[in-house]
């Protein structure tokens, strides 16, 4: 891993209405010398990110008294920081919404205390990386016509229609160009993507590669660019340029 400037003293912000979950997160992490604050619910959180600087947030997503989806959208709309969602819900529908709506990571009940630091280090290292590259100049990717500029998360169709891709778009597409011509396992994807320690399932990947071709055949034809591999996963049969 890449030498990456996480802030000496993180801010993690940790929401559950279960008083004893966040006193034992907390117990865990703050010895280790990060800056630790709770929300029991949605409101209490958006006080916090309205008054101080907020480094990562862990978000139960099974709040007794509203949506812990909802609320990862409203931090979304307004605020750039990471999010480690935990959850005792298997059902997969929820791990598709959370990675559409650009969850870094995920813990599922019951966890152990190490998991949680460790996941919290990868994700904070992770995000690190990618402000770093976002301060670095402009890189355009170009394939097939399209052009890709991975900072603005823009991408300009060969007849010059310009999508908007979110960040979980933005990160699949970022994962084909860099390997183009090569099969990609969905495991594969994930990993690159998220890194080793997320999990996922094949309708994660699924969901979103179909999401990101749907958008980009809405303004130019993309058949054949992103092909499914029967068993395994997918491949994008672009030449990519810079």
């Amino acid at each position: 891993m890449c030498a990456t400037e996480v802030p000496q003293s993180p801010h993690i912000v940790v929401v559950d209405d279960d008083r004893g979950i966040r006193d034992l997160i907390r117990a865990c992490i703050e010895p280790e010398g990060y800056t630790v604050s709770e929300a029991a619910d949605g409101a209490e959180l958006q006080a916090i990110l309205g008054r101080e600087p907020v480094h990562l947030i862990t978000l139960d997503l099974k709040l007794k008294n509203e949506d812990g989806l909802a609320v990862a959208r409203d931090v979304r709309r307004q605020y750039d920081v990471p999010i480690i969602m935990i959850t005792g819900k298997g059902e997969p529908v929820d791990r598709i919404v959370g990675l559409e709506l650009g969850a870094d990571d995920y813990i599922a009940k019951p966890f152990h205390v190490r998991e949680v630091l460790a996941r919290i280090r990868s994700v904070l290292r992770r995000h690190a990386g990618r402000e770093k590259a976002d301060r670095e100049p402009a890189q355009l990717y170009r394939f097939d016509g399209w052009e890709f500029d991975r900072q603005r998360r823009e991408l300009k169709a060969p007849e010059g229609a310009m999508l908007r891709l979110t960040q979980s778009e933005s990160d699949l597409l970022e994962v084909f160009l860099a390997n183009p011509n090569r099969i990609l396992t969905r495991d594969q994807i994930i990993g690159l993507q998220k890194g080793a320690s997320w999990f996922g399932n094949d309708r994660l990947i699924d969901n979103q590669v179909n999401r990101l071709k749907r958008k980009m055949a809405s303004v130019h034809d993309v058949e054949g660019l992103i092909q499914t591999v029967r068993s395994t996963g997918y491949i994008f049969t672009a030449a990519v340029g810079s």
